[in-house]
C-alpha cells in the first residue's frame, strides 16, 4: 500500500513537475548564408503558420519569428526595437488586430480603436526606416458566438480591418488577405468557439503566406 501511494506521488510530480516542451515556432534560426531574411510578426495565429511557411520557404528564405506572442499594437510599440535588433531585413510579414480588439469588462476594447489606428501608422513608419519589403496581413475571422474566452465580436474584425487598411494604403504597403482566404471556410477550419485554427488551416494561412513573400522578394 505504501510503496503504490509512493508511485503515486511520483507520477503527480513528474506529470506536474516537467515543463512543456519548447514551441517549435520559438525555436532560433541559423541563417543559411546567401538566402534573403524574413521576420514574421503576429500573434498566436502567426505562431501556427510560422513552421510551415518555414518549411514551405527552405532553400529559399532564413525565416524568423519574433520570440514572443506579439499580441497588440501597443505591446509591438513597446518591443519593436528588440524585434528588428541590428541585423537586416529583407521582408517583414507582420499583423495586429486580434488582441487590441478583445472586449474588456467594461465593454470597452484592449486597445480602443483610435488608438489602435495611430499604434499601428507608428508600427509601419518605424518599420519602413527598417529598409525591409513590408506585408501587412489582416486579422483573421473571429468566430460569432459569446462562449469564445476573451471575448471578442465578430463584426470588430472588419472594422479594426478596414482601419488598418486605410493605413497600409496611404503607406503603400501590399497587403495579404488572410481575412478573405479564411472566411469562406471559417466553419470548416477554425476551432470551435476559439480563434484559433486545425492544422488545415494553419497549413492553407501558411501557404498563402510562404507566396506573399516570395513575391516580395522577386519585386525590383
Amino acid at each position: 500500500m505504501f510503496l503504490r501511494f509512493v508511485l503515486i506521488l511520483l507520477g503527480v510530480f513528474l506529470c506536474y513537475g516537467q515543463k512543456a516542451p519548447p514551441n517549435p515556432a520559438y525555436r532560433k534560426i541559423k541563417d543559411v548564408r546567401g538566402l534573403p531574411r524574413v521576420l514574421l510578426i503576429g500573434d498566436s495565429i502567426s505562431i501556427g503558420y510560422t513552421v510551415p511557411v518555414q518549411k514551405e520557404l527552405a532553400g529559399k528564405a532564413n525565416v524568423h519569428r519574433i520570440p514572443i506572442n506579439g499580441s497588440s499594437t501597443a505591446v509591438g510599440l513597446e518591443n519593436i526595437e528588440d524585434w528588428l535588433g541590428n541585423k537586416k531585413w529583407d521582408v517583414i510579414h507582420f499583423n495586429f488586430g486580434l488582441h487590441d480588439l478583445k472586449v474588456t469588462e467594461g465593454g470597452g476594447r484592449q486597445v480602443p480603436l483610435a488608438d489602435y489606428e495611430k499604434n499601428l501608422r507608428k508600427i509601419v513608419q518605424r518599420f519602413k526606416k527598417a529598409g525591409a519589403r513590408l506585408i501587412w496581413a489582416t486579422t483573421t475571422p473571429v468566430p460569432d458566438t459569446p462562449k469564445q474566452t476573451p471575448p471578442r465580436v465578430s463584426s470588430d474584425v472588419l472594422v479594426f480591418n478596414a482601419a488598418a487598411r486605410k493605413i497600409i494604403e496611404d503607406e503603400g504597403v501590399p497587403i495579404d488577405d488572410l481575412y478573405a482566404l479564411i472566411k469562406p471556410r471559417q466553419a470548416e477550419l477554425q476551432v470551435p468557439a476559439n480563434v484559433h485554427f486545425i492544422a488545415a488551416g494553419y497549413d492553407l494561412l501558411a501557404h498563402q503566406v510562404a507566396e506573399s513573400i516570395l513575391k516580395a522578394l522577386q519585386s525590383p
